[in-house]
């Protein structure tokens, strides 16, 4: 999670992508607990490669981990080398049962890892594989090549960006073989290049599928994913006891944080508003509203607003970050 995510600006100034919320909590902590839940043990440790965020969002990060009981680590990416350099930058982590998970995409899948296997590989078939990598498999779903981007199609089984090794001892002296050889690609060192050396050194790599992919690459898709989040986890509790409704309308789901006060407004479906955050006279749908924020007179859809924003008005569609002021 080291990118800087200008996609998602401006609400990745303040914040790293992965600590934006969806449906209550960071991305990142939705993609942490489905992994954790999909394994059949408590993992050792989560390892987090970032940029330089800030201690505000590394303690962030150990907190997720330290809340389901497991060792929380911070390593930095200082200069973007491509996926193969990121992992590496996480060498002393890179032993043992790994998983490798890019953390801007999340999904929905009931699957258990198969921790016995050399090496797995998540996809989902998509419409235009043009635009990711692409993996070619046989009848008992053994990945038999790897493709980026291919112009001419070959698969539809595009790559999510979650892998399991079951030796990653070995993963890490194939990323270290790209760096002393300068194998680059583009000008960064990329993950597919060691995947297809450990290949065809007899590592076995299978594919499996997730029933959903989501993907928090910028505001649509974001705004996007949180109302399939929202669906996803509508039968558990979305509102926060300390939340004060008065005169208004939920239509579930929305996830509504802890002391919210809304009053005289239609809220929902999909809206998730962070803690603290007050919203007077106003209709919104389909939207990320974050903490500590003010809203009045707004009639928003497809929106995402930061903290600490204090807003007026009545614009249909908007995307601003923290503490803005727009009167």
């Amino acid at each position: 999670m080291a990118g800087v995510g200008k996609r998602m600006r401006p609400h990745t100034l303040t914040i790293p992508k992965p600590l934006i919320p969806v449906a209550g909590k960071p991305i990142v902590q939705h993609l942490v607990e489905s992994l954790v839940k999909s394994y059949n043990e408590l993992p050792e440790e989560i390892a987090f490669i970032t940029g330089q965020f800030g201690k505000e969002a590394e303690c962030k990060l150990i907190d997720i981990c330290r809340n389901m009981g497991i060792k929380g680590s911070i390593y930095y990416q200082n200069e973007a080398l491509g996926t193969a350099h990121a992992i590496l930058c996480a060498a002393e982590s890179l032993s043992g049962n790994v998983i490798v998970a890019f953390a801007d995409t999340l999904f929905k899948a009931d699957f258990t890892i198969d921790s016995q296997k050399d090496s797995i590989i998540w996809v989902h078939k998509v419409d235009d594989p043009s635009a990711f990598g692409v993996v070619l498999t046989d009848k008992e779903g053994r990945i038999t090549r790897f493709v980026e981007k291919p112009k001419n199609f070959v698969s539809d089984e595009a790559i999510i960006g979650i892998y399991y090794f079951r030796d990653g001892e070995n993963l890490k002296k194939e990323l270290q073989y790209l760096i002393d050889n300068d194998v680059k690609k583009s000008g960064e060192y990329q993950l597919t290049d060691a995947l297809e050396n450990m290949m065809h050194k007899n590592v076995a790599f299978y594919a499996e599928q997730v029933e959903e992919w989501l993907d928090c690459g910028n505001k649509d898709a974001t705004v996007y994913t949180n109302q399939r989040m929202l669906e996803i986890l509508k039968d558990t509790p979305l509102m926060a006891e300390s939340a004060v409704i008065s005169n208004s309308i939920i239509k579930p789901p929305c996830y509504i944080g802890e002391n919210v006060n809304i009053s005289d407004s239609v809220i929902g479906p999909h809206v998730s508003i962070g803690k603290n955050t007050s919203i007077q006279n106003s209709i919104i749908t389909n939207s990320i509203i974050q903490e500590d924020t003010n809203l009045n007179d707004a009639n928003l859809d497809n929106s995402m607003v930061g903290s600490f924003v204090d807003f007026k008005g009545k614009l249909n569609e908007l995307s601003i970050g923290d503490y803005t002021c727009f009167k």
